[in-house]
């Protein structure tokens, strides 16, 4: 039985036949010592046939058919035109040794070529691979390295089939760098409190927020220089009129020291520097919130945005957070208390990250972990949902919102919330009709282009195969109902002398005149027969 080889290169695909070889020479051993020496494995191997690809996207579409097992009518036709057929009924005498067994499975189904995918294959196999520019005469080796950086590139990119605006690594990097913007800021608002409090000491019990005491602090510089005058204008950053007239008057009684000048100029500069940094802070808690609606909407709509991106930061990506079980994400974040719980044997965490939603501030100590673990679940299902779903749509992780809501109410007043299974098909159903309002939104949008199109003289070509193909089914349609009309035409109906007239009567008619077109045709000899018969009944 002869073995043969199907060798899938960047370039094309090809087929080796190996010679001097039976069963009970398969020795493993043999060809890896074989493999290095050109002189030695060219002798066992030999071409058969080669089939270039066409182009770069040929390359490609052929590469990812055989990643994922799928025979291609191009692989097809070379592997028949190259092999005998077989008559049925008869074994035949030669095997294809393959890299991939998904796809031998598909050949010998489909072409009842047999196939086989062992150590000795890949083997051979591996030698083809390394001798594969020389074994091909037309084929050059820069030419093979050209061919497999672009065809490695481009395989890459299509098999990573990600969408621009679903790349929850934005969210990870907005998250992490927030909550350093949040202890950045802390600490610089405090740093020019007690800076500027030498100075304005009596301010900090005035103004409690960070963002309007540095605010105040820019604009104030000097206590001595703030008079009346000042008033509106301190009355509009802080918001309240009595609040300015009590800085007014305590900046006069005030028991602070003087600054020199240059002292002022660096407090106001670090002043402006922690404005500008809480202002960034607003415009990237407003970034994060829009990325995870595009991310994750349901488990942004059901536990919140900064807690759903720390989740998903936690986790490393959505799709890892959708495969934790609910149990792992009830305490992710709080690994260290449970390696501590598990060491010591004192009792496990019953949250972690989860801890900052607010559902758990607002159940009783009793039921927080139990509603941690429910909450969990309802988090598992929702990253699911926005991990796997194609539907972009925060219906789902308001329907779990409720669902939490209704298990709060039950624990607080014992009123018994709805079925999962319920409000999850009531979910999917407007879900569902919520995805088809904006498919027929987006083919009106078409439609009204197409019609703007054409009244500006621009219309599509009329040659187009599609619109060859849909022309010809119009026409089957029509032909179809003219037939369907002509079978199913209304029949005119009689009653009582009022020009309709009954199907039943109509039939009756029908029959009778058959009948008087047969005795019509009858010859004169029967009738007489007819009526000798008659005349022998009355006797």
């Amino acid at each position: 039985m002869s073995l043969y080889l199907l060798f899938e290169s960047a370039s094309g695909y090809s087929i080796f036949q190996a010679h001097g070889i039976d069963a009970i020479g398969e020795n493993i051993e043999a060809v890896r010592s074989s493999v290095l020496d050109l002189t030695r494995f060219g002798k066992v191997v030999k071409l058969v046939a080669f089939k270039p690809f066409s182009s770069a996207l040929d390359a490609l579409n052929q590469c990812n058919a055989v990643s994922e097992g799928i025979l291609t009518d191009e692989l097809r036709n070379f592997l028949e035109s190259t092999f005998p057929k077989t008559k049925e009924g008869k074994k035949p005498k030669y095997s294809l040794g393959l890299a991939e067994p998904k796809i031998g499975s598909q050949i010998s189904e489909t072409t009842k070529i047999p196939c086989q995918s062992n150590e000795f294959v890949l083997e051979l196999l591996r030698g083809v691979r390394l001798h594969f520019d020389r074994l091909i005469d037309s084929l050059k080796p820069y030419d093979l390295e050209k061919a497999q950086l672009g065809l490695g590139h481009s395989y890459s990119r299509a098999k990573v089939k990600f969408n621009v605006n679903r790349v929850d690594n934005m969210v990870i990097q907005a998250i992490f760098l927030l909550d350093t913007l949040d202890k950045d800021i802390n600490s610089f608002s405090m740093r020019v409190r007690e800076w500027y409090s030498w100075h304005f000491p009596e301010l900090v019990k005035i103004v409690n927020d960070n963002y309007l005491y540095a605010k105040i602090t820019k604009f104030v510089e000097n206590k001595s220089d703030l008079t009346e005058e000042h008033i509106p204008a301190l009355a509009e950053i802080l918001g309240d009129d009595d609040k300015a007239k009590e800085v007014v008057e305590a900046a006069k009684a005030s028991m602070g020291q003087d600054l020199s000048p240059l002292d002022l100029i660096n407090v106001q500069q670090f002043a402006q520097r922690v404005m500008d940094l809480s202002e960034y802070r607003k415009k990237l808690y407003d970034y994060l919130v829009q990325k995870m609606s595009d991310i994750a909407p349901n488990l942004a709509a059901l536990i919140g945005e900064v807690v759903g991106a720390r989740l998903i930061s936690h986790a490393g990506s959505l799709s890892n957070l959708a495969k934790c079980p609910s149990s792992t994400l009830q305490i992710l974040g709080a690994e260290k208390a449970l390696f501590r719980a598990l060491k010591t044997r004192g009792n496990t965490p019953k949250y972690g990250l989860i801890f900052h939603s607010s559902f758990i501030g607002r159940a009783s100590t009793k039921n927080k972990g139990r509603l941690a673990r429910y909450l969990a679940n309802k988090c598992s299902i929702a990253s699911r949902i926005d991990c796997f779903s194609e539907l972009s749509t925060t219906v789902f992780g308001q329907k779990l919102r409720e669902q939490v809501e209704e298990r709060l109410d039950f624990y607080d007043k014992g009123v018994a919330p709805r079925k999962n299974v319920d409000v999850m098909k009531a979910a999917l159903e407007t879900a569902l009709n919520e995805d088809g309002a904006a498919k027929e939104e987006t083919d009106l949008g078409e439609g009204k282009k197409k019609k703007s199109k054409e009244s500006n003289g621009v219309s599509e070509p009329s040659g187009t195969p599609k619109t060859e193909e849909k022309k010809k089914k119009k026409k089957k349609k029509k032909h179809e109902l003219s037939e369907e009309q002509e079978i199913e035409e209304p029949v005119s109906v009689k009653v009582n002398g009022t020009g309709l007239e009954s199907e039943k009567k109509k039939k009756k008619k029908k029959r009778d005149e058959e009948q008087d077109g047969v005795e019509e045709v009858q010859p004169a000899s029967e009738k007489k027969k007819k009526k000798k018969s008659k005349s022998k009944g009355e006797e």
